[in-house]
């Protein structure tokens, strides 16, 4: 794993009540490149304020320049460096609790035995009752084998837990649906499917999170063939669903009609390949891709893109996502004027927003806007009540025009806290199954 990764971290400062003093502290925490969050007062005293500082840097080396620089602040003593984060973390950050608590020999014999066997019985006779009457209705299966987490790479299973474990969080909180993290410790496509298939029975949809290409491709597709329920990719389809949510705004703020313009798309990894594609959906045009692999151009042509290079996209395109994982490998030089530039890549986009925007992009943001939690809570419950065997390109399509629908007139993206984008999104997503004809009574 690189170092080089963003790292979260609170300052407690103890400051003289000077005016003036805390905003020495933050002039010398933005002079050295610190992202300042959260500003907190733990405690006035007749001489001494304390106060608690969120920032984020950009590696260990970044944050220790940083703490070197702000104890040299007069009248500031640095007392604490506080790892929030761990804290957060620790005993996990999902639990199980009954939906009534079982607080009398009558709740024990109504939820569990005898009770419960009338209901076993119930769901034999008629298996439809188990939407109704288990958490299966409402349960969806996040399944990884760790192999691509993130901007970190292959971790293996149980250390990509913590980003399973806020996947599903967010999931609950967003879209009223259990999420189970389920870790499959294997780099085998084959089993890793058979392994999924035993215990599909658990959920109304399963989503597929930072598994390596290409087996994810495989993977996907078997999983789409064998089971009756939606399989989904976040890390292909939630993407592009934001993405293409993205652009239609960025379109819009720069006046470029997208189902004109020509579109590049530089890294054609898991995400950069759903991009592409999603748009072409979209637009009915093709897209200029480009990859340094083979194979994955390959895989691009069959899906009907334009294999091209980054200098050709740069020069040629009039909108440009990247999603190489490549920092920097867009020079401000390969800006052309009026260019739409999305940098999707984490943490550390292809070009700084403001450098393409000073060498002449109309338009420029990069991965830490465009979040996947716009898209995935929402799709994921509209495909569910629908009852969707398997998703379709229509309902991402449905997904990123609900995104669009509630962005404020002068952002790219809306806020992906509003419960109400992910609703609307949800509501998109059922019609747009319903309407594709892939939706059928729950069968187990």
């Amino acid at each position: 794993m690189s170092k080089h990764q963003k790292i979260i971290r609170t300052l407690r400062f103890r400051n003289r009540k000077y005016i003036g003093v805390l905003a020495k502290l933050i002039t010398t925490l933005s002079s050295m490149g610190a992202d300042i969050g959260d500003i907190s007062t733990v405690s006035y005293g007749e001489l001494h304020n304390i106060r608690d500082i969120t920032i984020i840097a950009n590696d260990e080396d970044h944050l220790s320049a940083i703490v070197s620089a702000v104890r040299k602040v007069p009248n500031v003593e640095l007392e604490a460096i506080i790892d929030e984060v761990m804290e957060i973390h620790r005993g996990g950050k999902l639990k199980i609790e009954p939906k009534k608590p079982v607080e009398t020999i009558e709740d024990l014999r109504k939820i569990y035995t005898p009770g419960v066997a009338s209901v076993c019985r119930a769901i034999k006779e008629n298996i439809q009752l188990a939407q109704t009457h288990t958490t299966i209705g409402k349960t969806v299966g996040l399944i990884t084998n760790g192999s691509r987490v993130l901007g970190l790479g292959n971790l293996g299973p149980v250390a990509s837990m913590p980003v399973m474990e806020g996947k599903a969080a967010l999931c609950n909180q967003f879209s009223g649906l259990h999420m189970i993290p389920i870790l499959v410790d294997t780099l085998d496509p084959t089993l890793f499917v058979s392994s999924v298939l035993t215990i599909a029975k658990t959920f109304s949809a399963i989503q597929l999170e930072d598994i390596q290409t290409p087996s994810c491709y495989a993977i996907e597709e078997e999983l789409d063939k064998k089971l009756k329920i939606p399989v989904f990719h976040d890390d292909q389809h939630g993407t592009a669903t934001v993405a293409l949510a993205a652009l239609i705004n960025a379109s819009r703020m720069a006046k470029l009609d997208l189902k004109k313009a020509i579109i590049g798309q530089v890294g054609l990894g898991a995400a950069g390949s759903a991009i592409a594609r999603l748009i072409m959906k979209y637009t009915g045009g093709k897209v200029l891709g480009a990859d340094l692999n083979e194979e994955a151009t390959k895989r691009f042509k069959k899906l009907g893109g334009e294999v091209s290079d980054l200098k050709t996209i740069m020069k040629e395109c009039q909108v440009v996502i990247a999603t190489t994982g490549l920092p920097g490998v867009i020079k401000s030089e390969f800006v052309q004027k009026g260019q739409i530039i999305l940098a999707l890549s984490n943490p550390f986009p292809e070009i700084r927003s403001d450098d393409a925007l000073k060498a002449g992009a109309a338009f420029a943001t990069d991965g830490s806007r465009v979040n996947n939690l716009l898209g995935f809570p929402g799709i994921l419950k509209g495909s569910v009540e629908a009852k969707a065997t398997h998703f379709v390109p229509e309902m991402f399509v449905a997904a990123a025009e609900a995104i669009v629908a509630q962005t404020p007139v002068d952002e790219v993206i809306p806020d992906p806290l509003n419960p109400q984008v992910h609703l609307a999104v949800a509501r998109s997503v059922t019609k747009a199954a319903i309407h594709a004809r892939v939706t059928q009574d729950f069968e187990i």
